[in-house]
């Protein structure tokens, strides 16, 4: 028994001093924080990274969209604004044949013809007097 009493003690300490000779939970606490906390910066740090780079591509994408629509906004524009003078100057011809139209209609206009066209009834006149001569002619033959 006394060997059993004597090897109790020792079997203790061994095991004190096998304790001492590890690493200490604090220290390993202080790792295991650490590297946590690196962690979650380097997580923060790459999330503000790709944030910049998407705004960015984000940017050069709706710029580059905004100049095509500007471009093609340009072209429609000047289409359609030489479709405009185009009908602008065939409508504008029409309106001065028009108002020739009815400047001769007016001129030619009288209250004997009961607002018939003047020409139409000179005309006539033509006709007669070439009617006429016709006559004469055939007498003279």
């Amino acid at each position: 028994m006394n060997t059993e009493y004597q090897t109790a003690p020792h079997a203790m300490m061994e095991r004190k001093t096998k304790r001492k000779a590890g690493p200490s939970p604090l220290a390993f606490l202080l790792v295991w924080v650490l590297l946590i906390g690196t962690g979650v910066l380097g997580a923060i740090w790459y999330t503000g990274k790709i944030k910049a780079d998407i705004a960015q591509d984000v940017g050069a994408q709706t710029s580059g969209q905004i100049t095509a629509m500007q471009q093609q906004y340009d072209a429609k524009l000047t289409a359609l604004t030489a479709q405009y003078m185009d009908d602008l100057t065939k409508l504008q011809g029409k309106v001065d044949a028009l108002n020739e139209l009815l400047q001769f209609s007016k001129d030619n206009m009288s209250s004997k013809t009961d607002n018939s066209n003047k020409l139409y009834t000179q005309l006539s006149d033509v006709k007669k007097q070439l009617d006429q001569l016709k006559k004469e002619l055939d007498l003279l033959k």
